[in-house]
């Protein structure tokens, strides 16, 4: 058996640039990661086309801060015809469930007619935010979020938005890697500043709206 990892560990893990993730979501253990290059997404610059801006700024969804984290990380989790697997395993849902539980990991969601639309989860430490992963159950849900937690990173003075492996998909919204040393030194200084997550009393559609003016 596996030794436990505890909220700890795992804290301590990701302040030294690692993160986890298991062969399948029916893997009984997961793996700590710290690849060569990693992929950053810029919380100022995130490229926007015209057709997102517009759906953003019309607000199709209602958009909300943590109300259904587990909700969140289990679509996230689910396989689909397009994700027919993902990296997600019962340990890393769990571990993160506990996360957000003591403030840690957040979700931005968007809603439907009283259901899940889509969204992202990931985990704050200081200044740095580490995305762990999006899905969409309607058109643009997880874009919109992804729009909305820039917005909401640069209004709470987020320094670092980790997007750990580059893809296509983040390429388009300008998704950029460096060497592990530069991430090193840039986690190293987001770390021990202040950030803001929840910001609480603000509206969200101000947030966005400022973010996209």
């Amino acid at each position: 058996m596996p030794e436990p990892v505890s909220l700890i560990d795992i804290l301590n893990a990701y302040c030294c640039g690692m993160f986890p993730m298991a062969d399948g979501a029916d893997a009984e253990e997961f793996y700590w990661y710290d690849p060569p290059v990693r992929a950053l997404m810029p919380i100022d610059g995130l490229h926007v086309s015209r057709r997102l801006r517009k759906t953003v700024l019309a607000g199709p969804y209602d958009v909300r801060i943590d109300t259904d984290f587990t909700g969140i990380i289990d679509g996230c989790a689910a396989a689909t015809e397009r994700r027919p697997n993902t990296w997600i395993n019962r340990s890393i849902r769990d571990l993160f469930i506990a996360l957000h539980e003591k403030g840690f990991a957040h979700s931005v969601e968007c809603w439907k007619d009283g259901a899940l639309a889509g969204g992202v989860y990931g985990l704050a430490i200081g200044a740095f935010f580490a995305g762990e992963s999006m899905f969409s159950a309607q058109r643009d849900a997880s874009k919109v979020a992804l729009v909305h937690l820039c917005a909401r990173l640069q209004k709470g003075g987020f320094r670092l938005f980790d997007a750990q492996i580059v893809n296509d998909h983040i390429k388009k919204f300008g998704a950029y890697e460096v060497k592990r040393e530069e991430y090193l030194t840039l986690l190293g200084r987001s770390l021990p500043l202040q950030a803001d997550f929840m910001l609480s009393g603000a509206d969200e559609k101000d947030i966005v709206r400022a973010y996209l003016a």
